[in-house]
C-alpha cells in the first residue's frame, strides 16, 4: 500500500503529520492524523501546592493561557468551597472573552484566511499571511488590530498578554484599574466594526467554496459544551448540553464536575492525542464536536444583539444543526462579535471596579473540577488533593481532544474526494491540511493523559528492516 505523509501539517499551533494510505487504484483508502509531540502535566502537577495550579497550568499553552488560568482557578474555588465575588467574576469573564477573542483573531486571519480568500491552491510561497497582506491590506490590518485588542485587555487585568497569573482560587488578585476600563471600553465600537467587516468578506466569498463546505467534515456528529442556565452563549460557566445532527437534545443540564460519567477517552496506537466520546453512545454513535461551530449549534442564542442577528442568518444555511466543519470559520467571527459586546456590558457594569476580589478560605474539599469553554472547545481541569493540600491527582481533559474523531473522519472524508495519488497535486494535500486548520487545533494542550501511555520502540537496521521491537502497555 502506498502512503503520503504530510509533514508537518502547516498553520496549527504544534507539531503533527497525516498519513494518507492509498489503495492499488491510486484513492485513499486510509486517512490518520498523528500527534507526536508530548508534554506531561498531570504528572508536573503531583505534589505542587494546589494554589499553584493556575499559575502553572496557564504554561501549557501560550496561545489559550488564560483558559487554562480560568478552568485551573475553578477547580480551585471548589476546593476552598468558596463563592467568588461578583466583581471577581465580571472581571474573570472579561479575561477570559479577550482571548476568545485574541485566539479566534489569530487563527481566523492568520492561520486560515490565506486559503479562504487566495484560494486553496494559490502558490505556497503567498499563500501565508503576507501573501494575504499583499492582496487585502485592510483585512490583514483588522485582524492584527483584533488580537492586539485582545492581547492588551490581558495584559491591562492580568498583568501579562502570556501565561499570567492573577485568577486565583477564590478570584483574581487585584481588582480593575479605572485606565483599564477606559482602554476597554474605547475599543470595542472600533473593534466590532472591524469583526463586521470580516463577516462581510466572509460571506461573499462563501459561493467559491462549495466544494468544501460539502467535504470538510461534512457528517452527522453530536455537539457538547456549556450554555448558561438561560441556554445563552456561554463560555465562563454553565451546564453541558448535548445535541444530535438534527440540532434535537441527547442531554442537557449535565453537571460537568460529573463529566467523568459521560465522557470517555480511548487510547489511539499512532498518536499521543486521546479520543474522547459521549460515554452512554459507545464511541462510534458518541462522536461529538467541539468548539465555536458546537457552541452555536447547542445554544438558543447567544445573549447579545449583534451577534443573534448573525446568528439567525448563520442557521439558515441549513436545516438542524450545521454539520460542515468549514463553518467553524464563519462561527469564529459570530464569536468574536459576541464576546465584544459582552466585554462592553461586564466592563461597563457599575461594581466593575470593586475592590472586593477574592474570596480567602483554606482547603474545605480534597477535590475539585474547573471547566470552562476554551477558544477551541470544553476544558476540564481535574485535582485531588491530600490533607496537606498538595496535588496527588491531576486530569487535564483538553479542548482540542474532543474533536480528535471528528478531524481524522473529516481528513478521510476530503482526501477521498480530493486526492488522487496518481496526479498528485500539492492543492489537494493543502485542502486536507485545511480540513485540521478549520478545528484550530492546540496540540500542545491536547496531548495529555490520565496514567502510563502506552509505548512502542522499535529498532531498525540500516535496510529500514524492524529486528527487535520492545513494548509498554498502559
Amino acid at each position: 500500500m502506498r502512503v503520503i505523509e504530510i509533514e508537518p501539517v502547516t498553520r496549527i499551533e504544534g507539531h503533527a503529520r497525516i498519513t494518507l494510505h492509498l489503495g492499488e487504484d491510486g484513492r485513499v483508502a486510509r486517512a490518520r492524523f498523528h500527534v507526536e509531540q508530548f508534554r506531561g502535566f498531570e504528572t508536573i502537577a503531583l505534589g505542587r501546592p494546589f494554589h499553584e495550579m493556575p499559575a502553572l497550568m496557564a504554561r501549557t499553552c501560550g496561545i489559550c493561557p488564560v483558559s487554562h488560568l480560568v478552568a485551573a482557578a475553578k477547580a480551585g474555588d471548589a476546593i476552598l468551597a468558596v463563592e467568588v465575588p461578583e466583581a471577581a467574576e465580571r472581571l474573570r469573564r472579561i479575561v477570559h472573552l479577550a482571548q476568545v477573542l485574541q485566539s479566534h483573531a489569530l487563527s481566523f486571519f492568520y492561520l486560515s484566511a490565506p486559503d479562504l480568500l487566495l484560494g486553496m491552491d494559490a502558490d505556497p510561497a503567498r499563500r501565508n499571511v503576507l501573501g494575504l497582506h499583499a492582496a487585502a491590506p485592510e483585512l490583514v490590518r483588522s485582524g492584527v488590530a483584533l488580537r492586539a485588542f485582545g492581547q492588551e485587555i490581558i495584559a491591562r487585568l492580568a498583568g501579562k498578554r502570556i501565561h499570567p497569573s492573577w485568577v486565583v482560587p477564590g478570584g483574581v488578585s487585584r481588582p480593575m484599574t479605572r485606565e483599564a476600563q477606559s482602554f476597554i471600553r474605547d475599543g470595542i465600537a472600533a473593534s466590532v466594526a472591524r469583526v463586521e467587516s470580516a463577516l462581510d468578506v466572509w460571506k461573499r466569498g462563501l459561493e467559491g467554496h462549495r466544494e468544501e463546505i460539502q467535504t470538510f467534515a461534512n457528517f452527522p456528529s453530536l455537539f457538547f459544551g456549556l450554555v448558561s442556565d438561560a441556554g445563552t452563549l456561554e463560555h465562563y460557566d454553565g451546564r453541558i448540553r448535548v445535541v444530535d445532527a438534527s440540532g434535537h437534545r441527547v442531554a442537557d443540564g449535565l453537571d460537568p464536575s460529573r463529566y467523568l460519567d459521560y465522557v470517555a477517552e480511548s487510547d489511539e496506537p499512532d498518536t499521543f492525542m486521546k479520543s474522547p466520546w459521549y460515554r452512554p453512545l459507545g464511541p462510534e454513535a458518541g462522536m461529538y464536536r467541539v468548539g465555536p461551530l458546537a457552541r452555536l449549534n447547542i445554544a438558543d442564542c447567544c445573549g447579545t444583539p449583534r451577534a443573534d442577528r448573525e446568528l439567525a442568518e448563520f442557521r439558515t444555511l441549513q436545516r438542524g444543526a450545521q454539520l460542515s466543519s468549514f463553518y467553524y470559520h464563519h462561527a469564529r467571527l459570530i464569536e468574536m462579535l459576541h464576546c465584544l459586546e459582552a466585554i462592553e456590558a461586564l466592563v461597563t457594569h457599575p461594581d466593575v471596579l470593586s475592590d472586593r476580589v477574592r474570596a480567602q478560605a483554606g482547603p474545605n474539599r480534597l477535590e475539585g473540577v474547573g471547566v470552562a469553554e476554551a477558544p477551541r472547545g470544553t476544558l476540564i481541569h481535574h485535582y485531588r488533593i491530600d490533607p496537606n493540600g498538595l496535588v496527588t491527582f491531576a486530569n487535564l481533559v483538553i479542548a482540542t481532544g474532543h474533536n480528535a474523531l471528528a478531524m481524522n473522519q473529516g481528513i478521510l472524508q476530503a482526501a477521498r474526494h480530493f486526492v488522487d495519488g496518481e496526479r498528485l497535486r500539492e492543492g489537494m494535500l493543502n485542502r486536507v491540511e485545511a480540513v485540521i486548520r478549520c478545528f484550530d487545533p492546540c496540540l500542545s494542550c491536547a496531548t495529555h493523559a490520565v496514567g502510563r501511555m502506552p509505548i512502542e520502540l522499535r529498532l531498525l537496521d540500516p535496510e529500514g528492516a524492524c529486528v527487535a521491537v520492545a513494548r509498554r502497555d498502559p
